[in-house]
């Protein structure tokens, strides 16, 4: 495994972290703790989670996914062998069943609070906001919604305040943001700097090879203010791994049993943009699913690449490409393909 640390604090991560959101869904209690044994055993020491999760999200199975973090912990013993992440959700309808207002310093408190209960801990390592109050371009929305938008404000300092209340009294170590832009992030790093609050390490956006949106603003922040990248849906909910090329819905994948999911990165654009860098990879003798995490793997901007399976194989496959160093060769073919398709999915 290769290790860098959050930045600006000494806490040391895996660069593969282990992403949670099936289980409790897709999958069982059984198979997700499995899951955590077999990446702790291959150097990851780095989870994340949400109170949402897991996603699709409803009544029914909110906080699911944090209890089997919780039973392991138990089970195991290897709370202190864990750099644990989780989210508060944010605002919204889709949200309505777990609590309105959004992210307001009391919501903040009472998320907290919950989420150590189901985790069966006393802290949170890195806790993220899972996206803003505001309206942002996010999920699938590729241009600003400035109609809707414009008269929307963001309450940073009081969110930064409540959390600086939870790092005093050791309910959390370290704050990160999720599903950000390049103005969101600069106004909380402002806030922090302005009122003496917590500093955000990280910022938990979607990246991959057909949704490299985050170089055109975000990737200069986090370089030049020393935000680490935990790059989500890094094979943009399965459509990377080529399984649902030409048309294929396997059974059993989450974009046969869930298609909106997917629907956020398969079109025509992206279909031939991930037939192309098969073709890549096939070239290279390395699957399209390792070529597609090591090229994250090697980025500079990037903390973390958050990885996550529904099967062991896949599992085992994902956090192999930990090993696979790119050649000079195979990045300049990749540039190739992103400029003839610059981002396919939004």
């Amino acid at each position: 495994m290769k290790y860098t640390t959050l930045p600006n604090t000494d806490t040391k991560v895996s660069k593969i972290c282990l992403g949670t959101m099936t289980w409790g869904n897709q999958n069982t209690e059984a198979e997700g703790h499995a899951q955590m044994d077999y990446a702790l055993e291959q150097g990851v020491n780095f989870f994340d989670a949400a109170e949402l999760y897991p996603v699709p999200a409803n009544a029914e199975t909110y906080g699911g996914t944090e209890r089997i973090i919780g039973t392991w912990f138990q089970k195991t013993g290897n709370r202190d062998k864990v750099v644990l992440a989780s989210k508060i959700a944010g605002g919204g309808d889709y949200t309505a069943h777990i609590r309105k207002g959004g992210l307001s310093k009391e919501n903040i408190f009472d998320a907290i609070d919950k989420s150590l209960q189901r985790l069966q801990t006393d802290y949170i390592d890195l806790y993220q906001l899972h996206w803003p109050n505001r309206g942002v371009n996010v999920f699938g929305m590729r241009d600003y919604p400035y109609k809707t938008a414009n008269e929307e404000a963001e309450n940073y300092v009081e969110i930064l305040e409540g959390l600086q209340e939870l790092i005093k009294v050791g309910k959390i170590k370290h704050v990160g943001l999720s599903n950000e832009t390049p103005w969101g992030t600069m106004k909380y790093l402002q806030a922090s700097e302005a009122y003496d609050l917590p500093r955000p390490a990280t910022v938990q956006n979607s990246y991959s090879l057909i949704h490299r949106g985050y170089e055109v603003g975000m990737s200069e922040v986090s370089m030049r203010e020393n935000v680490g990248l935990l790059a989500y849906s890094p094979l943009a909910q399965g459509i990377l791994s080529g399984k649902y090329l030409n048309g294929n819905l396997p059974e059993g994948a989450r974009g046969t049993l869930f298609p909106r999911f997917v629907s956020r990165y398969k079109n025509e654009g992206s279909e031939t943009a991930v037939a192309k860098y098969l073709e890549i990879a096939n070239k290279h003798d390395l699957t399209l699913t390792e070529l597609s995490l090591a090229f994250i793997n090697q980025l500079p901007f990037v903390t973390a690449n958050i990885i996550g399976a529904t099967k062991m194989n896949q599992l085992k496959e994902n956090i192999n490409s930990i090993h696979i160093d790119l050649s000079d060769e195979i990045l300049r073919e990749i540039e190739e393909v992103h400029k003839e398709i610059p981002n396919p999915a939004p």
